[in-house]
C-alpha cells in the first residue's frame, strides 16, 4: 500500500523532520536515512517499522535544521587515519596521485557536528529518545493512511468478487457445460464418425464418449472457484495482513479459469471464461495493494 507520513520535533538550536513512505512491495523492504552522528537511531527505525507494516517498500529518511546559533564541526582523526591508510594502499596499487584533503573529508563520518559531542551524555540520550519517539508518530501516521487505504481496497475486492461469482455463475448455466448438452452434442460427432468409418465396437465408443464427457465438464472447476470466493471472502471479513494469502487465491482463480477455457468447445462458455479471466486479473491488480 502507498502512504506518507511526517513528524516535527525540536530541540535548543536543533529541528528534526521525518519523512516516512511507503510503495507496494511483495515484500517489507526498509530504507532508513539518517544524517552523519545520529546513526543510532537507524536501527531503532528499522525494528519499529515490523511492528506496524508487513509488505511493501518502505523509506524513511530524518532532516535536521539548527538555528540561528553557528553549528560547529570536528573531525573524527580515528577514522580520518583509517581513511588516509586505505587511501595510500590504493594509491600505490593503481599508482595515482594522492588523494586530495577535500576528498578525504568528504567520506562520510570524517566531518561531524561538534555541538553533538558538546552536549553531555544525558542530554545526548534524551534528545535521541525524543527524536525516536516522533518517527514512532511518523510510522503510526503512516499505518493509519495505509489502514484507511485497505478500507476502501476491501469495497473494490467485494465488488471485484461479485463480478467473478457471477462470471462463475453465468458458466455453469450455460449450455454447454451441462452434462446431458455435452452428451448430445457428442452423440452427433460419434454418429458422424459411424458414418465415415463403420464396423466401431459400441463397446469401444461408449468408453470414448464417456471419456470426452469427462474431460470437457467444467463442474469440477466452477465449484473450486466457488469456494476460493468462499475464501476470499473470509479474507476480507479478518483484515489484517491478508495480501500473501491473496496472492495465493489469485493464483489459483487464475488456474481454474485456465482449465475451463482449455476445456471449452463451445463460443458463448468460451467467452465467459475470458471475461472470468479478465475479472481475476482485475482482482490481482488490486490484491498488490493488499498488506
Amino acid at each position: 500500500m502507498t502512504g506518507f507520513a511526517r513528524a516535527e520535533g525540536g530541540d535548543g538550536n536543533l529541528r528534526w523532520t521525518w519523512e516516512v513512505k511507503s510503495v507496494n512491495g511483495r515484500n517489507l523492504d526498509i530504507r532508513v536515512r539518517v544524517p552523519a552522528g545520529f546513526e543510532a537511531l537507524e536501527p531503532t527505525a528499522r525494528a519499529a517499522v515490523p511492528e506496524q507494516l508487513k509488505r511493501g517498500n518502505v523509506a524513511a529518511g530524518l532532516v535536521l535544521t539548527r538555528g540561528q546559533q553557528p553549528g560547529r564541526a570536528r573531525i573524527n582523526r580515528e577514522l580520518l587515519d583509517q581513511v588516509i591508510v586505505l587511501a595510500e594502499e590504493v594509491r600505490q596499487r593503481l599508482k595515482t596521485e594522492p588523494p586530495r584533503p577535500d576528498g578525504l573529508l568528504a567520506v562520510r563520518g570524517v566531518v561531524e557536528p561538534a555541538e553533538e559531542e558538546d552536549l553531555p551524555e544525558e542530554q545526548r540520550e534524551d534528545r535521541i529518545a525524543k527524536i525516536a519517539a516522533d518517527f514512532a508518530k511518523a510510522l503510526t501516521a503512516l499505518a493509519q493512511m495505509r489502514r484507511e487505504e485497505g478500507a476502501r481496497l476491501a469495497t473494490i475486492v467485494g465488488q471485484q468478487l461479485n463480478d467473478i461469482e457471477r462470471y462463475c455463475a453465468a458458466a455453469a448455466a450455460s449450455a454447454a457445460a451441462q452434462p446431458a448438452a455435452l452428451q448430445v452434442r457428442l452423440k452427433q460427432q460419434v454418429e458422424l464418425l459411424l458414418g465415415t468409418v463403420p464396423g466401431l465396437p459400441e463397446e469401444r465408443l461408449a468408453q470414448e464418449l464417456a471419456l470426452l464427457i469427462t474431460k470437457a465438464d467444467v463442474r469440477e472447476e466452477l465449484d473450486r472457484l466457488g469456494v476460493h470466493i468462499a475464501a476470499a471472502r473470509k479474507l476480507l471479513k479478518e483484515g489484517g495482513a491478508v495480501g500473501r494469502k491473496f496472492d495465493f487465491l489469485c493464483q489459483e482463480f487464475n488456474r481454474e479459469a485456465n482449465t475451463l477455457c482449455s476445456k471449452s468447445a463451445d463460443s458463448e462458455l468460451t467467452a465467459i471464461g475470458l471475461d472470468l479471466k479478465a475479472a481475476i486479473d482485475q482482482l490481482r491488480e488490486q490484491v498488490q495493494n493488499i498488506e
